[in-house]
């Protein structure tokens, strides 16, 4: 493989969902497009480093971390975080938002006012609403307030989100009922920060953005990890959060985690080559009838 390219990640671009590459150059996602790649032969998963920087061991990671850094790495990543909590003196408003990912997944969350809704495209919510902005610490007490009083989780994982995709309900009125009942309940609530100011409830739907509108094919499985010499090759049918869901020729819907692709050396396949020869796990289905 003569030329290779190291993948930084999926972001979403007012344009849809993107593909960065180390250098900043984008591959743009559109639906339908052929997302073929192949892994470098005998090549390794290298750390991506932490805040901007470069590992200087160039560690090895594991080829099913999401996160592709070493342990110090991760460290060093986590400790300047908003979402670990390590940062108290952030003078940027924060928003806090309920996020639904489908019947009975609606978390809470706090992002920068500056970021808009990147966020929740980012986790792959489908419906989400605002509940209130204000300083960082406020946004922190208000979600903590909302995780004792109504339980509502601050975290839900990818394995779950993906599971539900293909079965979500039709219309965005159904798809807004939990948000607009956590949103009723939330902002009841007594102990709310006075300096948080409390939102009216607006639900945004994402299922255009992702692809999900009508009825979408459910997914067959997802990949497990990339490996060395390993190939993919799919037509691009929706995304969410950072998955892309792709039509593999003679298989069906997988999808392909876009964390999974950092830290390796890729090189592009020609968009008609069909191979897809990288570990999937299959998804388990429901049996029909007692046996």
């Amino acid at each position: 493989m003569a030329h290779v390219w190291t993948c930084s990640g999926l972001r979403w671009t007012p344009d849809g969902p993107a593909l960065v590459w180390d250098g900043g150059r984008r591959s743009a996602l559109p639906w339908g497009k052929r997302v073929a790649f192949a892994v470098a032969d005998g090549s390794a998963r290298r750390c991506v480093g932490a805040r901007g920087h470069a590992c200087p061991l160039r560690a090895t990671v594991p080829g099913r971390s999401t996160g592709a850094r070493c342990e110090e790495c991760a460290r060093l990543d986590r400790a300047h975080s908003v979402a670990a909590d390590t940062i108290a003196d952030d003078p940027r408003p924060y928003r806090v938002y309920l996020a639904w990912f489908g019947p009975g997944m609606v978390k809470v969350g706090i992002t920068a006012v500056e970021r808009g809704s990147a966020r929740l495209l980012e986790q792959g919510a489908v419906c989400f609403s605002w509940l209130g902005t204000g300083p960082l610490m406020a946004a922190r007490r208000t979600e903590e307030l909302l995780r004792a009083a109504l339980q509502v989780p601050d975290r839900i994982p990818y394995a779950e989100k993906r599971a539900v995709r293909a079965g979500l309900p039709r219309t965005e009125g159904e798809r807004a009922v939990e948000v607009r009942e956590l949103h009723a309940l939330a902002v009841a609530l007594d102990g709310w920060p006075e300096s948080l100011t409390r939102e009216p409830c607006q639900p945004v739907d994402h299922t255009v953005e992702f692809g999900l509108s009508g009825v979408p094919e459910a997914a067959v499985g997802d990949v497990v990890q990339l490996v060395p010499g390993g190939a993919v090759s799919g037509e691009l049918v929706a995304a969410a959060g950072p998955d892309l869901h792709l039509a593999v020729d003679g298989r069906g819907v997988v999808v392909l985690d876009t964390r999974l692709m950092t830290g390796w050396e890729l090189a592009p396949l020609p968009s008609e080559a069909g191979v897809f020869t990288v570990p999937v796990r299959e998804f388990r289905r429901e049996q029909d009838g007692l046996f």
